[in-house]
Formats: C-alpha cells, structure tokens, sequence
C-alpha cells in the first residue's frame, strides 16, 4: 500500500501484533520462573492439609470428602499399594503418570508435578489438564497407604469467563484496529492538504490558504508552509518588477540613444545642438554603465557570501577616499559637509564595505536640498562601530522606509530626483552589512531628512555562518 495512511494504519497494526506477542513471551517467561513455582507451592500446601485432616480424623468417609473436594474445583486422583486407584472431580484430559512418580509418593515423599512440568506456553503449561501436571502427597487412611495427586480445576474455574476473555479480547482488537484508522485519518488528512497545495504552489499560483490550526510538528509544518507561500508570492513580485524596472532602465536610455543619434544625422543643425546632443548621449551611456556595474556588483555579493576577503583595515582612512572622491559633486550642490572620523581599525571586505559607504553618501547628496547638509560620524566600542550618514535632505514616507531595500525601488515614482540611480545601491548596502554580521537602521521624516546608521561587530566576521 503506497498511500502514508495505510502505510501509518498498517504499521500501528503490526506493532500493536508485535506488542502482542512480546507481552505473550514476557508472560510465558514469568510464569516459567515465578508463578509456576508459586502454584506449585500453593497446591502442595493445600494437599498436604488434605492429607493431615484424613490422617487425623478415622472416621471420616473418604469417598465423600473427596468428591466434595472435586465439586468445588478440584481434579484428584489416589492411587494405594495394592493398585487401586480413583479418580474425583473433573476427568483428567490425559491420565498418563509414571510408575515412578507413584512409587516414590506411596515411599513417603512429595511429587512436584506443576513445577516439573515441561517448559511450554503459557496456556500449555497453566492450563494442561493432564494427571502429570498436579502435586502428589502420601496420606493414610484406615491402615493403607494411598498416593494422593491433585490440581486446581482450571476449566471449572474459568468455564464462566474464558468466553468473556475471549470477547474481550477480539474486541479489544476490533476497536484498536477502528480506532488506528481514525486516527490514522486524522493524522494524514493535513498532509494531503499540504501536498496539494505544493502542487498548486509548483503552478506558480502563491494565494494558498490552508485550514490547519493545529498545534504539534504537522501544525507548525503547515505554518512554515504558509510563510513560505507568502515569501515565494513577494519574491514573484519582485521578479516581476526586476524585470519591468530592468526593461525600463535599459530601454528607457537606448531609446534616447536611437533618438539622438538620429537627430544628430540632419546635417542642418547647428554645432552647437549637436555637442548638446553628445552631451546627452554621453549621460545615457553613463547610466547604462552604472546600471551593469550595480547589477555585477549584486551578483558579485550573492557569490562571495563563502568567500569575502576579510581583511584589517582603518575605515575612517577609507570613508575619507570616498569623499574626496565624490567632492566636487557635494562643491557643485553647494552642500555643508561636516564629519568626525577618529581613526579606527576593523576587520572586513574593504571592496564591498566601500560601496556601503560611497551609496550612502551618494544618496545623501543626490536626495538633499540646495545649500542643504551632510553629516558623517564614526564611534566605535569595544565589540562594535558605528557609522552614521545624516543630510538634510528631502526624507521619506513611512511607506517608503518599509521598501527602500527592495531592488530597483525608487522612493520618487517620477524618477525625477534620480535620473542617475538605479534602485540598487540599499539593496546592496543592506546585503553586504548582513554579509558582515551587521545591522542598518533608517531614520527618517518626509521633508525632514534621512540618517542611516550602519552597525558593524568590530571583531572579525565569522563568515562561515553565511
């Protein structure tokens, strides 16, 4: 059976079987070394007062006393010197017993039959109603020696309940097996749900909704499931917009490019429009570029997880390159730049932790305001730094902050603030903090600036866990 219920029905079956014959061996093995013993023990006791009260009492009828014994439960066989024999109570199944085990009872000594019997099952060996299966013990009565051997009257006792046991049991079995099934449904059901939904999930429709509120590992699977969903659903629409964003940003400047290059084919403008016009294609190109080297450098971070080049270096020295590099964009603005960089060493990926810097600085001049400000600041402790890029820019919507990591997203729909960007430059610098154990955190106001503070462990990364 290849479904997971009969597999799961099928297997408790067997072990409730296997339990079964366990207990049935383990039962087997405590009667064999201590309830038989026991019994025995009981029926000698209790045959020997049988034996004492003949002995003490000559006038008592001892066919009489002995019958009344076999009425009340007992089977008993007695045997004299001369060969007469009788028998009481219950016919014995099998009245097969040694010459032996009757001479050495008529010579004064006690026979241990239910202690000696063979070593066989439980209910063979309990419940054997055979002559040799009994205790004998030697009495007189009336001047002769008699060999007296006897056993409980299993049957008798148990005539009344064997047909309940047997019911009992059969329906212990019929309802565990009833039971199994259930709940064997009951565990497998949300599994069948969670499979079906894999195969609608596989179809790339990600508005799954499961109806399982349970609370154990099939609920939390079911859980994890949904959160998965949800997750593939926000990866979908970010495809989708990498792709339309992408299109865009490609299409968008190569169009200018065509157009341009054929204004610039009509000999009758002036020299002048057309200097313009390289101008602009020039600019275009330049975005075209940025666009590759930001996409390369996306794609150069997903694959150095395993392999970042950690090095000790003094990141004060390196935000300070990055400024003068970008200095006369900050002049041209005319933007107040202030910054307190102490000197300071760390340990990371100097390549990728410059693009965290040169994003964020040149996104504090690209959003900031005419004659607005910058302001940099560097501290560290004894287990992290800290680097703080603040302007006086033009801010962000709540709305916004919530998606400003997000690739190609731009918090200007007209794109007018960012003709040069490419939506990719948070993306990045949140990937290569993460890369580094750290942390980014935004604060922000629409028309109130922005401050981003990137939190860094100043020991080494332990880039293994990435």
């Amino acid at each position: 059976m290849k479904s997971l219920y009969g597999k799961f029905a099928l297997t408790t079956i067997f072990i409730m079987v296997l339990s079964g014959v366990l207990s049935f061996v383990i039962s087997n093995l405590y009667y064999q070394h201590s309830l038989k013993p026991q019994n025995d023990d009981k029926v000698t006791n209790f045959a020997l007062e049988i034996s004492d009260y003949i002995q003490t009492d000559p006038n008592i009828n001892l066919k009489n006393y002995l019958d009344h014994l076999g009425l009340i439960g007992y089977q008993i066989y007695i045997v004299n010197n001369d060969g007469g024999e009788q028998f009481f109570g219950t016919a014995y199944r099998d009245r097969t017993l040694s010459n032996k085990a009757i001479d050495t009872v008529l010579a004064g000594e006690i026979y241990h039959g239910i202690n000696q019997f063979p070593h066989k099952t439980f209910v063979t060996g309990f419940f054997a109603n055979e002559l040799k299966n009994s205790v004998g013990v030697p009495f007189t009565y009336q001047q002769q020696n008699y060999a007296l051997f006897i056993r409980p009257d299993i049957k008798m006792m148990f005539n009344e309940m064997h047909l309940l046991f047997a019911w009992l049991l059969l329906t212990s079995i019929l309802l565990s097996i009833i039971f199994v099934s259930i709940s064997s449904k009951y565990l497998v059901k949300p599994i069948v749900k969670l499979n079906q939904a894999t195969k609608i999930l596989s179809e790339g429709n990600f508005t799954i909704h499961l109806d399982i509120n349970r609370k154990d590992e099939i609920g939390d699977l079911a859980a994890s499931f949904m959160n998965m969903s949800r997750k593939l659903a926000k990866v979908d629409q970010l495809r989708k917009e990498l792709i339309s964003n992408v299109s865009h940003d490609i299409q968008s400047p190569i169009t200018n490019i065509k157009g341009y290059l054929n204004l610039l084919d009509d000999e009758e403008i002036s020299n002048e429009k057309k200097q313009n016009h390289i101008k602009v294609i020039h600019s275009e190109l330049n975005r075209l570029s940025n666009l590759s080297k930001q996409l390369l450098l996306l794609s150069s971070i997903e694959s150095k997880k395993d392999l970042m080049d950690i090095k000790e270096f003094n990141v004060a020295e390196q935000i300070i390159s990055v400024i003068q590099q970008y200095r006369w964009r900050i002049n041209e603005r005319e933007l107040m730049l202030s910054y307190s960089l102490p000197e300071t060493k760390m340990s990371g990926d100097p390549f990728l932790l410059y693009s965290v810097w040169e994003n964020l600085l040149t996104n504090a001049i690209k959003y900031n305001v005419e004659n607005g400000s910058i302001d940099i600041t560097l501290t560290n402790t004894s287990d992290s730094i800290k680097v703080q890029f603040k302007d006086s820019g033009i801010g962000l919507a709540v709305e916004q902050i919530e998606r400003i990591y997000d690739r190609f997203y731009r918090a200007d729909p007209s794109r007018s603030k960012a003709v040069e960007g490419t939506g990719l430059g948070l993306s990045i610098v949140q990937s290569i903090v993460q890369m580094h154990q750290g942390k980014i955190v935004v604060e922000s106001d629409k028309d109130s600036g922005t401050t981003f503070t990137v939190i860094l462990p100043y020991k080494d990364p332990d880039t293994s866990n990435q």
